[in-house]
């Protein structure tokens, strides 16, 4: 299964608060905020969507196509992520600007304060499929994740019009799209992926229902924090997974991106949407007990084992042929 991967390359900044960030917040001046928090570790890592999910997908045994736009300072990062796996042959490198930068803070609740410089993402306007797939081949499905809105809506566009099935990933980026945008980036999706929260400003920002946003693609994967994922669509199929005991919460950053690499990697092998989202919840539960959203690490056997714990020995005896890495 061929699976190209578009969104955003970047550097995360990440910092670790002791405290918790509500309790400067003060009832009834929310319309005026200033607020400063003195960290207490700040970790320099790897990360952007569409790279940690390809990451994810590499660790897995695949081959994922980044389509991204990238800095001039781009030759290590691009080393690494070929060493795991991953094609980044086709990214588009800007001769003037710099990777982007992810900038978060993290508090005792997990809570997080987060920043985004986009550099080199905002190019990512200028990449166009065909070229790519002149020399890739044919996608069977593209991934569109965070990056420069008008590149998410013009893959989006591409893919309907020539037939390649996509997953929509809007995640943060919901945030500078109206509702128009995020209706025309959606619509047609064979997968959609949201978080509780971004559901909720789906339906806000679009003026769609939980139902009509289920009408207008095949499938919709609803992440749940720590209650794990739920798949459904409006045909009527709906499962839901609980995720794996972790064995520390180190930092939530990228746990959405890894779920998802886990999910598709389930795809690619041919596996039910259960066993995907058990996938994705596993890869998931790795990145959350890591600093650093490419710095897990795991055997074969290790993650079998684990995957068993969590699931059952049905459901590791049916991924168990695909964990050749």
């Amino acid at each position: 299964m061929k699976i190209g991967v578009a969104g955003s390359v970047g550097l995360d900044h990440l910092m670790t608060f002791s405290g918790k960030f509500t309790d400067s917040f003060v009832a009834g001046s929310l319309e005026k905020v200033s607020l400063s928090f003195l960290v207490d570790s700040l970790d320099v890592r790897r990360g952007g969507c569409a790279a940690n999910i390809c990451y994810g997908m590499g660790v897995l045994g695949l081959n994922p196509v980044l389509i991204a736009a990238v800095g001039k300072d781009w030759a290590d990062y691009e080393a690494w992520l070929s060493r795991h796996g991953v094609d980044t042959s086709h990214a588009l490198v800007s001769t003037s600007l710099y990777t982007a930068h992810f900038m978060v803070t993290t508090d005792d609740d997990l809570n997080q304060i987060a920043s985004f410089f986009p550099g080199a993402m905002s190019e990512a306007r200028n990449i166009e499929l065909a070229p790519i797939m002149e020399k890739t081949g044919r996608f069977d499905m593209l991934v569109i994740s965070p990056d420069d809105p008008e590149a998410m809506l013009h893959h989006s566009d591409v893919c309907r019009k020539e037939g390649i099935a996509f997953a929509a990933d809007p995640s943060q980026q919901m945030a500078r799209m109206s509702g128009e945008e995020i209706k025309l980036l959606i619509d047609g999706a064979s997968y959609l992926f949201l978080n509780e929260y971004e559901l909720a400003l789906a339906m806000q920002k679009t003026g769609w229902s939980d139902r009509e946003i289920l009408e207008h693609v095949k499938i919709r994967v609803v992440t749940l924090g720590s209650k794990g994922a739920k798949v459904e669509s409006a045909a009527g199929e709906f499962v839901q997974v609980g995720t794996p005991q972790e064995k520390s919460k180190t930092d939530p950053t990228g746990v959405g991106d890894s779920f998802r690499s886990g999910f598709i990697a389930g795809l690619a092998w041919g596996l039910s949407h259960e066993r995907c989202a058990q996938l994705g919840s596993l890869i998931a539960t790795y990145v959350i007990e890591t600093m650093g959203t490419q710095e897990y690490r795991f055997t074969s056997a290790e993650f079998l084992a684990r995957f068993e714990g969590a699931y059952g020995a049905e459901a590791a005896a049916e991924i168990a042929p695909h964990l050749s890495f």
